[in-house]
């Protein structure tokens, strides 16, 4: 406009940056960048690791069934052939259990293909609901399709705290002469077939006897008869 003045005209604010500033933002990209590549690097080794060992449980669980239905593993049977009962005497106010049970047992592997090892073996009596005794019996190998005869004797005293039916039931006892007594065996097993060992298992063993006092018999002429056992895997 000829004569007059326009409008004032400003400079153009400029923005300054750093280069501190500048290398930072760059070297925090870099960093977030690494991580970025560090968690996408592990997630995949992490997942090709659990593959790895998926694989090889389903591997060893297809080996172990195909074993399993070739070898056609049996349960082992427990007979009990003898049981002498010389002493079973609760005294009432102590409470104390003092007995006397000699067992002699027979132990039948019906495996054509399978030796068994007996490891860690124990056995225990038990009055009612009230376990009595607990012994220590010797660990010992079993080969294919074998009987094998095995003995052990609970000898002590200990405290037994009988119930009211426990009481009704040892008092019947005394009076026909014959004892209800169990016995448990506790064994730690593994098969073996030629130079493999199975993993072990820990099969539950239970006889429930009836066992005269003395070895001539209860007072009615009852006598022991070899008893068969419970086993469960």
């Amino acid at each position: 406009m000829a004569g007059g003045y326009g409008p004032p005209i400003y400079p153009q604010a400029q923005t300054y940056h750093s280069q501190a500033r500048h290398g930072g933002e760059v070297g925090c990209s870099i960093c977030r960048c690494f991580l970025n590549c560090l968690g996408c690097c592990g997630g995949c080794i992490l997942s090709i690791v659990c593959n790895i060992l998926i694989g090889i449980a389903v591997c060893l669980g297809v080996v172990a069934l195909i074993l399993w239905f070739i070898l056609r593993p049996n349960v082992v049977k427990f007979q009990v052939t003898e049981a002498n009962l010389t002493r079973f005497d609760l005294e009432p106010h102590s409470n104390n259990l003092r007995y006397n049970l000699s067992l002699s047992f027979s132990v039948r592997n019906p495996n054509q293909r399978l030796g068994i090892h007996y490891d860690r073996s124990e056995a225990r009596g038990y009055y009612g609901d009230q376990r009595f005794a607990a012994v220590d019996m010797k660990s010992f190998y079993q080969g294919r399709k074998s009987t094998k005869e095995i003995g052990t004797e609970l000898n002590g005293e200990s405290l037994v705290l009988l119930g009211s039916g426990g009481r009704k039931d040892l008092r019947e006892d005394r009076k026909s002469g014959v004892y209800r007594i169990d016995v448990k065996l506790r064994f730690k097993i593994r098969f073996k077939f030629g130079f493999l060992n199975s993993w072990a298992f820990k099969p539950k063993i239970k006889c429930h006897l009836k066992v005269p006092l003395g070895s001539s018999g209860s007072k009615g002429g009852f006598q022991f008869h070899p008893t068969k056992c419970h086993v469960d895997l």
